[in-house]
């Protein structure tokens, strides 16, 4: 399922800000007219792959900042996994130190409604439902821009980790496209030429090549 180009699904939950702090009824929607907003899933708290993109996207928190974009993570934990797992020492496998906001989706119906669940509710005869695959999330990760509309995608399956510069890359495009009106080609990066979506446009930027 992609959500690209259509409104980001909106939710109320527990999540855990500031390293610490249990904040009930965090929603995206205090962000939309304000900034974008990196929103990221990963599959479980205590994990392996896991930490290792949770401590890099707080690496990069500075970057996110600078362009007024927002930095999200969820995962089908409780907030007191997360709690747990922010206040446990880098050394011994936790991600103390990460401050952005960790959404709790227990409930599993954030994940699902992204479309990043790994796994699908089946019934049988007699209307028990049973979950077939992994219940937890793919590596979702949604550029959502200031209208609250979705305008890129990826999903990894659960042993791929994800690139924190290509998002800032993927920011950095949609700002450049949305100041300038000019769309960005392969790779493309601030500084570099950009080019108008027209065929002359095109094969001006390709003659320089």
């Amino acid at each position: 399922m992609s959500l690209v180009g259509k409104k980001a699904p909106l939710f109320k939950a527990t999540a855990v800000v500031n390293g610490g702090e249990m904040k009930p009824g965090f929603s995206l929607e205090q962000y939309i007219g304000n900034k974008e907003v990196v929103f990221f899933f990963y599959p479980l708290d205590f994990t392996f792959v896991c930490p290792t993109e949770l401590i890099a996207f707080q690496d990069k928190i500075e970057e996110f900042e600078k362009r007024g974009v927002a930095v999200v993570g969820c995962s089908v934990d409780s907030e007191y996994s997360h709690w747990a797992w922010l206040n446990t020492e880098l050394k011994d496998g936790g991600i103390k130190g990460v401050k952005y906001p960790i959404v709790s989706d227990l409930s599993k119906t954030i994940t699902e409604n992204y479309g990043v669940l790994a796994g699908t509710w089946s019934y049988d005869e007699e209307g028990n439902a049973n979950f077939e695959g992994a219940p937890v999330a793919y590596r979702g990760l949604f550029l959502i821009d200031k209208a609250g509309v979705v305008r890129h995608q990826v999903v990894n399956d659960l042993p791929l980790g994800r690139s924190i510069d290509e998002a800032l890359r993927m920011v950095d495009s949609l700002q450049y496209f949305e100041k300038n009106g000019e769309v960005c080609p392969a790779n493309w990066k601030p500084g570099e030429e950009a080019m108008t979506a027209t065929a002359e446009g095109v094969a001006e930027y390709l003659g320089k090549l």
